[in-house]
Order: structure tokens, then sequence, then C-alpha cells
């Protein structure tokens, strides 16, 4: 087994390369088992070490009963970034080192050990399921159930939505995740897979820890303000190339490009997130339908910009649509990365 440091590797098992063998592995293993519910995931890890870093630097105010920082806002921000980085190095370094120590086993475990690690950054095959168990107990006439239901996936309030409000929420959480859940983690793995030894599972679990502090701290609002801001950032910087790059993609796979793009240049500029817009809109566009509107969270109206015309109402087949978007679009980076690879070789 050859091990060496230059892009397009040499590491090969039998003739194989291991790092698309890797990528093809972790791939499957989305597709056909996705995220085994008794297993423990690297994201529970890096949300339970954030929760305890957080429970180091917030408060609880005896009068107000709600969490404080516990340091002024500069000292809050430095602790931000410390956060942020350790994190996000943190998880890089030692999922690499674990792949590593593997290989010194036995290639295969390496091989094995990576592929699960992989596989764990990809949530297609979960978000699929979301989408699915929620349009499945709406078929049933009951709408409570699936409003309860969808409350398990979303951070909106569901108690009060109409079937047309669920349908909207899980399309949404569909074409917003595709690119934090989906792209955006094979985008790294593919080019960590080609720049060293088991490099894929290193950048795409580092970016999987920026995308886990952006969900827990990265808020506008206090407590998280200061402590999150550098969480934000991180996560929207390295969000915005596979972002732009899955919009493209999936412009081009909808045989009307010039025409999405012209619905994402006049809407996605308006959502404050530079991502989530963009990520949300151009399957707005695909699926002629409209998206955004009146959210409710914990009692509070949040008015998202609207994106994308209403020419079409949204239903089940365009859910499945969007995930089938976000499935062919997958497979065609994978398939153009090992077509790359094996033509440079």
């Amino acid at each position: 087994m050859m091990i060496a440091l230059n892009p397009f590797l040499d590491l090969h098992l039998n003739g194989i390369n291991v790092n698309l063998l890797i990528l093809v592995l972790a791939a499957s293993l989305d597709r056909l088992i996705g995220d085994p519910f008794d297993w423990l995931h690297p994201v529970q890890v890096m949300g339970w070490l954030i929760s305890r870093f957080t429970n180091l630097v917030l408060i609880q105010d005896p009068v107000t009963n709600t969490r404080i920082p516990r340091f002024e806002p500069i000292t809050m921000k430095i602790l931000g970034v410390i956060l942020g980085m350790s994190m996000i190095l943190g998880s890089g370094v030692v999922g690499w080192s674990i792949a590593m120590a593997a290989s010194k086993v036995h290639p295969l475990l390496a091989i094995a050990v990576s592929s699960i690690l992989l596989a764990a950054c990809f949530a297609g095959r979960s978000l699929r399921d979301a989408a699915e168990s929620v349009l499945a107990v709406l078929q049933t006439g009951n709408i409570e159930n699936a409003r309860q239901e969808l409350s398990r996936y979303v951070g909106r309030d569901t108690a009060d939505l109409t079937e047309l409000e669920i349908l909207r929420a899980v399309l949404e959480t569909v074409t917003e995740n595709a690119i934090d859940a989906v792209t955006s983690p094979l985008f790294y793995a593919l080019i960590g897979s080609v720049l060293f030894d088991y490099g894929g599972v290193a950048l795409a679990i580092a970016y999987k820890a920026s995308s886990t502090l952006d969900s827990m701290v990265g808020y506008r609002e206090l407590p998280y303000s200061d402590l999150g801001w550098f969480s934000a950032k991180t996560d929207d910087v390295l969000t915005w190339l596979p972002c732009r790059l899955t919009v493209l993609t999936l412009a081009l796979l909808s045989g009307k490009p010039i025409y999405v793009w012209q619905i994402c240049q006049r809407d996605a500029k308006q959502d404050p997130s530079p991502n989530s817009g963009w990520s949300e809109c151009v399957y707005a566009a695909i699926l002629q339908v409209q998206l955004g509107g009146e959210n409710r969270y914990r009692g509070l109206v949040k008015q998202k910009p609207l994106l994308g015309d209403a020419i079409e109402a949204i239903a089940a087949p365009k859910i499945s649509q969007a995930l089938k978007l976000t499935s062919i679009c997958f497979l065609l980076w994978l398939s153009f990365t090992i077509g790359l690879v094996i033509f440079f070789k």
C-alpha cells in the first residue's frame, strides 16, 4: 500500500484508488442505510462539546430566567473564535487521525472506518426519510399528526399550520438542507480526496463541525450574537462556493439555466443569508413554485422573502422532484471527480 501526499493521489490498494473507493462506499452507505438510529453520530459528539462550552460562558439570569453572556462582548467574541477554530480544525484532525490510525492496523479497516465516518457527513438519506415521513402522515388526512411529525424536523411553530403550509415547510427544509447537508459536505469530501490521504474524511468532518456550530450558536440574537458571530461567518464563507456550484448545476439540469439564474438573481438576494436564499430559490425556480412568507418561531412572526413565482402549487410530487434533483447533483459531482482523477492518472 503506497502512501503519497500529492494531487491526484497514489494511495492504492491492489490497483484501486483508496480515496475514491471511500467516496463511493460512503455515498452508497448514505444512499442505502443513512444514519442508523442507535449509532453514535459525529454530530452528536460535536453538539455535546459545543453545549459544554456554551454552558461555561453563558449563565442563567435570575431576574429574566434567560441565558446571558458571562463576559463582556469583546471577550465573548474572542471565545467565539476559540470555539469555532478548535471545533472545526479539531474535528478535521481527529477524523483524519482516526483514519490514519486504522490504516496502521490494516488497510481494509481504514477503508471501512473512513467510509462510515464520511457517510455520516452526508445526509441525503436522512433528508429524504424526514420528508417522506411527514408526507406519509399527511396523506392519511390526519393533519394534527402531520404537524407533530413535522415538528421533529423544523424549528418553526407547527401547531396551527395548514396542509399547504406543512408542504411548504417540508419543501423549504428539503431545499435549504440540500446544500448544507448534502452538496457542501460532498464538495469538501471531493476536494480533500484529491489533495491528501484520507483528506475527504478530514475536510467533510471539518465542514460538518462548521455547520453544527452555525446551527447551535450562529444566531444574531442574544445570548449568541457575540459568541456565535465567528461560527456564523465561517459557515457562510465555507458554504458560499458549493452553494453557487449547486445552483449552477441544478440550473443546467433544469434545461432552462438563464431563466433559473434570473429568478435567483431577482429573489435570492432578498434573503439575509448569503446562501440559504440561493439554495431555496433555485429549487423554487425549477419547480415553478413560491417559497418563503410568514413563519412563526416561538410565537413570534418572521417574514421571509418570497422566492420564485407561484406558477404551480406546492404538492408532494414537487418535494419528490426536489429530492431527485439533489440526488442527481450529488451523483454528477461524484462521477465527475472520479472521471477527472482517472483521466489524469
